[in-house]
């Protein structure tokens, strides 16, 4: 049995996974990451522990999850992985990006995809059909540009993410609501013209938010950073 965590900007994931398969997937968003993965391996101690964290990670945390298993895995653009990284800097690309990466490559594997995912930012990756991590954009996410608006302004309001929006706002309100969403529908949907013949997959805290506004051909995946770190694990466990 393996482990597999995924540290996000505002929480942390984890899941024991045999093989690919994953067991019930449990939250932390409490600071105290430490004693919830100590509290995760009481039950069983996992062989390996697979981690993808967008945080900076002391000495002493990745200590005692090395002494919680028998091989520690952390992600990074320079690991061993079953796809190739194409990628300038490999050292400062995100390890979520490419664990959903290689979740997305098991889903529709041998074809062209791009991944959303939508959280803290706004990620846009491509995968090529032959397996390749080729890149993407990062742009901020959809609560990061509500506060934004009002962090970076004096007068702007706090605005929270409506559920319904107006296409042209009468309001400041309803003017703040309206650009935020329609810019960020108008940015996903220029990506879908520009490459037509790809798949794509949302994931991401805001995935179906945007899925039920894009009249498009999708397929949501709340987990696919796990589903990565799952598919790593079984690839070095293999190896």
């Amino acid at each position: 049995m393996n482990l597999l965590i995924d540290i996000g900007n505002s929480s942390a994931k984890a899941t024991f996974a045999k093989g690919e398969e994953l067991s019930e997937i449990l939250i932390c968003r409490e600071e105290n990451i430490s004693g919830f993965i100590e509290g995760l391996v009481k039950k069983e101690r996992p062989e390996i522990i697979a981690l993808s964290s967008v945080r900076r990670l002391e000495e002493d945390f990745l200590a005692l999850l090395d002494s919680l298993c028998d091989k520690l895995l952390i992600v990074k653009g320079n690991s061993e992985l079953p796809v190739k990284i194409d990628y300038k800097t490999p050292e400062t690309l995100g390890a979520d990006r490419i664990c959903a990466a290689i979740g997305a490559s098991a889903i529709y594997p041998d074809k062209d995809i791009i991944i959303f995912d939508f959280g803290t930012a706004l990620t846009i990756d491509h995968l090529s059909s032959s397996g390749v991590f080729c890149g993407g954009n990062i742009s901020l996410g959809l609560k990061t540009r509500f506060r934004a608006l009002h962090d970076y302004t004096q007068l702007l309001p706090v605005v929270e993410v409506p559920e319904n929006f107006v296409n042209i706002g009468r309001s400041t309100r309803e003017a703040i609501e309206s650009g935020i969403i329609l810019g960020m529908l108008y940015e996903i949907e220029g990506y879908m013209d520009r490459y037509p013949e790809n798949y794509y997959i949302f994931t991401g805290g805001d995935a179906i938010y945007f899925a039920e506004k894009t009249k498009r051909s999708i397929f949501v995946v709340y987990n696919l950073v796990l589903m990565g770190l799952a598919h790593i694990a079984n690839y070095h466990a293999k190896t």
